[in-house]
């Protein structure tokens, strides 16, 4: 809810005693309701959000809907019930985003989904009133990767390659893996042997990895990663097998990431710009509740990584 604050300035002089108003300050309560803290790249969005919220004088609240729809939705209605002025929300299913939409046009307060994009191949000018996206085209990433791996492996020798999936109810797991499948279907050379869902997480990129070397052996020679805590699990599963010849790339330049860049042991990631989505959600927020005229769609440009430029991204 809106709070007014009102400041008084007293001030005693010998002839009496002046009250005077100084002004009213706005301050809002913002929620923000993630789909999965247990996602490294999610705790950097959240984190930039959260920071910008603080220097901005806004009442923060969030929660965590570990990847379950009800529980997400749950956890918004009670942000309304508790007053919030906006929601700002990553969905869990990127299909199922219209519960959502309806919770928060009924409550009469701007609605930002980050991240995630539930408006994908939807007109700007379709999207409904109050509602915003901010993120990035999640194409390009599968794009950005496919060509390098061309750039790097030719358009010549065979090349068996193989892509680790995120979640398929989010819309970024489709399209970053379409944008592979978009650039590499146009040479003949390159052979998609396996793509398999490893929900985002290290542990299942590991476990994957080893099911392919045992099923393909020396045929595989990449593996293409939705994001970079699969390629990190599959970077694991390759080390502890001896292979040191199949290139690996992923996708949000986490932390790992560009260590692993910088050690050579990762080929490639693709900067999703957390600062960017986390800091951007907040601000469109903000401009909403302040009246202002707000694009429906805020896209952040991704960036390809890899050891040429890696030390433009480490501090």
């Amino acid at each position: 809810m809106k709070k007014f604050v009102l400041m008084f300035l007293i001030v005693i002089a010998a002839t009496g005693v002046l009250v005077s108003a100084v002004g009213a300050e706005e301050t809002y309560k913002i929620g923000y309701a993630c789909n999965n803290f247990n996602d490294t790249f999610q705790t950097v969005i959240e984190g930039y959000a959260k920071a910008y919220a603080k220097e901005n004088g806004v009442e923060y609240v969030y929660s965590d809907a570990g990847e379950d729809i009800l529980k997400q939705q749950d956890q918004i209605k009670a942000f309304i019930a508790e007053g919030v002025d906006a929601l700002i929300v990553v969905p869990v299913d990127t299909s199922a985003a219209e519960p959502i939409i309806d919770m928060a046009t009924e409550a009469k307060i701007p609605l930002v989904f980050v991240n995630r994009n539930p408006f994908a191949g939807v007109k700007p000018e379709d999207i409904p009133e109050g509602v915003y996206y901010v993120g990035s085209e999640s194409i390009d990433a599968g794009i950005f990767q496919a060509e390098y791996l061309v750039k790097l492996l030719g358009t010549e020798k065979p090349v068996g390659y193989a892509i680790l999936v995120g979640m398929l109810s989010n819309e970024a797991a489709v399209a970053r893996t379409e944008g592979n499948k978009q650039v590499l279907s146009k040479y003949p050379n390159y052979k998609l042997l396996a793509e398999k869902n490893g929900d985002w997480q290290r542990d299942q990129g590991l476990t994957i990895t080893e099911n392919w070397l045992t099923a393909f052996g020396d045929e595989l020679n990449a593996i293409l990663s939705n994001n970079d805590e699969m390629a990190l699990g599959a970077l694991e599963a390759l080390e502890a097998n001896g292979r040191d010849d199949v290139i690996v790339m992923g996708v949000d330049l986490i932390d790992d990431a560009k260590t692993a860049i910088l050690e050579g042991r990762l080929d490639a990631s693709v900067l999703q710009d957390g600062k960017g989505q986390g800091e951007g959600a907040m601000k469109i927020a903000l401009a909403a509740l302040k009246g202002e005229k707000v694009d429906p769609i805020t896209m952040i440009p991704y960036v390809l990584v890899t050891p040429e430029n890696i030390k433009d991204y480490v501090e």
